[in-house]
């Protein structure tokens, strides 16, 4: 299998806005995420890669199909969601790229997509002058009822990248679980290094 991957702007954000709207559903159901999501959510969250230069979507393709994405942004654009996770952290926000997400259909994953969009999104922000990238990732409990047998994390892949828990720097944010009636509350831990 060949992957190719291209950073979508403008039109072609627009054009793929359903594909990316699915794809984001269908990986992110998957665990840890849980996440019971709706593409009318979806469409109007891709939709805020339209005509932002600052941002960058990363598509990878298999054929004309796209089948993994990865967005980021400033960590600045995102203030009202990350203010309070980062008050006691001694950097600016104005320095940091946050790496959005990463989401991949599973017959794709471990052929090297994960450093393809790492590398595409670090040099993003690299060009805008940043001097951070940051992430988070949902914390969930090894004894959670719906952790497949055999799941894991991927802290080895981002470790091997440079990236680090950021003592301290947790976000909360509300979604439903596939297995929940209301949304719930969710601590999601961010990882950081130096660009």
């Amino acid at each position: 299998m060949t992957l190719s991957f291209r950073t979508l702007k403008g039109a072609e954000v627009e054009a793929a806005l359903d594909d990316l709207a699915r794809l984001r559903i269908t990986v992110f159901r998957e665990w840890p995420y849980l996440y019971d999501g709706s593409l009318d959510y979806e469409r109007t969250y891709m939709a805020s890669y339209v005509g932002n230069d600052r941002a960058v979507l990363v598509a990878a393709f298999d054929g004309d199909r796209i089948v993994g994405a990865a967005t980021g942004s400033p960590l600045a654009e995102h203030a009202e969601d990350f203010a309070a996770a980062f008050a006691h952290v001694d950097m600016p926000m104005d320095s940091v790229f946050y790496c959005a997400e990463s989401v991949l259909l599973p017959d794709y994953r471990g052929h090297g997509a994960g450093h393809a969009f790492f590398d595409a999104r670090e040099a993003h922000a690299r060009a805008l002058g940043l001097t951070y990238s940051a992430f988070c990732s949902v914390v969930r409990p090894e004894n959670h009822p719906l952790r497949p047998k055999g799941a894991r994390s991927h802290d080895t892949f981002w470790r091997k990248r440079g990236y680090v828990p950021m003592e301290g720097v947790i976000a909360h944010f509300a979604w439903k679980d596939v297995d929940e009636t209301e949304t719930s509350d969710k601590s999601l831990q961010f990882w950081g290094k130096p660009l």
